[in-house]
């Protein structure tokens, strides 16, 4: 009878440090998608940051342009507000839609800004708008390899929560399943290019 009941005890004990693992493995797990996601965070920041500098720096050459300009500030002030959305509940299926969404119109509206600027040939000369290009196209490079590792982090996250035994588990202790970032229009996935 004792033997017993140690056995039923040691076997309770085991399935409640089995469980702790896969919760352990869970959360860690939660928590590099959540870093990943930091990551993209920062490069849009940076992004973000270096859009004003150059809407301004073309502002003088650009006069009759104010609607580009307006659009481009616009774009990223929409983005901006998304990415503090989708930064808060970053495995949200919905803000990170609304996020990429935002950013397809960042791209636009800089595609936008380039091909107005190539009219102005001042301004493609100007090496304060060369500068600020070079580090924006190094920004667009730096976001791509983010995003990548997000998804990385992400897919290998829902893997895992969806894989015996931790399936059972995972939505018990509130695991839901993280978003991917993805481009839903074929013209989104290209890499905008600003070339002044």
């Amino acid at each position: 009878m004792v033997t017993v009941l140690l056995s039923i005890l040691a076997a309770m004990g085991l399935l409640l440090i089995y469980i702790i693992v896969i919760y352990n493995r869970l959360v860690g797990l939660r928590n590099r998608f959540k870093n990943a996601f930091s990551q993209i965070d920062v490069q849009l920041k940076r992004r973000y940051d270096l859009i004003p500098n150059l809407v301004e720096t073309a502002r003088a050459y650009l006069k009759h342009e104010h609607d580009t300009l307006e659009a481009v500030i616009q774009a990223r002030n929409h983005a901006l507000a998304a990415m503090k959305a989708a930064g808060s509940h970053p495995g949200d299926a919905t803000a990170m839609k609304s996020l990429a969404g935002a950013e397809a119109a960042v791209g636009g509206a800089l595609l936008n800004l380039n091909a107005v600027m190539e009219n102005y040939p001042d301004l493609k000369a100007d090496k304060t708008m060369a500068q600020l290009s070079e580090e924006l196209t190094s920004t667009e490079n730096r976001v791509s390899f983010s995003r990548q590792a997000y998804n990385d982090e992400v897919m290998f996250y829902n893997t895992q929560r969806e894989t015996f035994p931790d399936v059972i588990f995972a939505s018990m202790f509130g695991f839901k399943e993280a978003a991917l970032w993805e481009l839903a229009v074929a013209a989104e996935r290209e890499t905008v290019k600003v070339s002044f």
